[in-house]
């Protein structure tokens, strides 16, 4: 395996969320070759400067990396802009890059599944990522395989495939609109992307995520991901900025490595209808139930007018 990748943590006010997600990261065999570089964003609030302190006093004191760079903001500037500017300093340097949050913990085998297929499809231009998570469907996926867009629950990309990001949210929607790919991109309705988007539009949401999925999907580019998770979120506890309580994502660790040798480069039909289908039974009755209840209210609303 040629140089491995820079790894990328973003922090900001959960040293607990922090400490699991680096501890993970240290249980894999290539994290003492690996250099590992750390954004701790400031406090956006002054009631979040005790958290944001022991993060920061955590990291002063973290070993177990080839190399650490911890990298202290001096502002807030928020989870979308410190990723955008985050990664984008990085690729200025180097030609790839492992990006995690701070709420993400990793399979021992995250790492060397991420260098391999950095390596592998480095000069493949249909290919713009490689993803470490995978929902918990309901039936067995291929080893390894191919979807549209992009993901961000552990993910690595070139320098080549983060030029193509476009944050301008508005102009991606009109794309999608004018080339009649609205259905595709929000896998037959099934999924919220299509919302996510409109949303961060609307300043709802200020998702980096949703623009990165975006714009790959619009530049017709592939993101592998591994048939078994190698991310777990252990951050939809309410505990941070954008999340809320639920465990629809929770998934085990793989305590395999992924083997590589015969991914083919194409959309996986079985893994499309398997994460289809996983929108639609896990997501899709969340908003017929909102809009059931929203109903119900607008309903009572005009009784009571009357």
């Amino acid at each position: 395996m040629n140089v491995l990748a820079p790894i990328v943590v973003f922090t900001y006010n959960r040293p607990e969320h922090t400490q699991r997600t680096l501890d993970a990261l240290l249980q894999n065999p290539l994290a003492n070759e690996s250099d590992i570089i750390i954004y701790s964003d400031s406090a956006r609030t002054a009631n979040h400067n005790k958290a944001v302190d022991e993060v920061r006093s955590y990291l002063s004191e973290l070993t177990g990396f080839r190399s650490i760079k911890v990298i202290h903001r001096d502002k807030n500037f928020g989870l979308a802009e410190s990723i955008i500017q985050g990664v984008t300093e990085v690729l200025q340097q180097s030609e790839k890059i492992i990006v995690l949050e701070d709420d993400l913990v990793v399979s021992r085998y995250f790492l060397e599944y991420m260098n391999e297929a950095l390596e592998q499809f480095v000069d493949d231009d249909r290919v713009i990522s490689v993803h470490g998570y995978v929902y918990p469907v309901d039936i067995e996926l291929p080893e390894a395989f191919f979807l549209p867009g992009a993901d961000c629950w552990g993910w690595a990309t070139w320098r080549r495939g983060w030029t193509l990001f476009n944050r301008d949210g508005q102009y991606l929607l009109d794309e999608l609109v004018r080339r009649h790919m609205i259905q595709e991109f929000d896998y037959n309705g099934a999924s919220s992307f299509l919302n996510m988007l409109k949303d961060q539009i609307k300043g709802e949401n200020n998702s980096w995520a949703i623009r990165w999925h975006a714009s790959a999907f619009l530049a017709n580019k592939l993101t592998l991901y591994p048939g078994r998770s190698l991310v777990n979120n252990i951050g939809n506890d309410s505990s941070g900025t954008h999340c809320n309580t639920t465990e629809d994502f929770d998934v085990e660790l793989s305590k395999t490595s992924i083997n590589l040798k015969n991914v083919i480069v194409d959309v996986s039909p079985i893994a499309l209808e398997a994460f289809e289908y996983y929108f639609k039974k896990n997501i899709s009755w969340r908003r017929q139930l909102i809009n059931i209840i929203l109903s119900f209210f607008k309903m009572n609303h005009i009784k009571a007018k009357i």
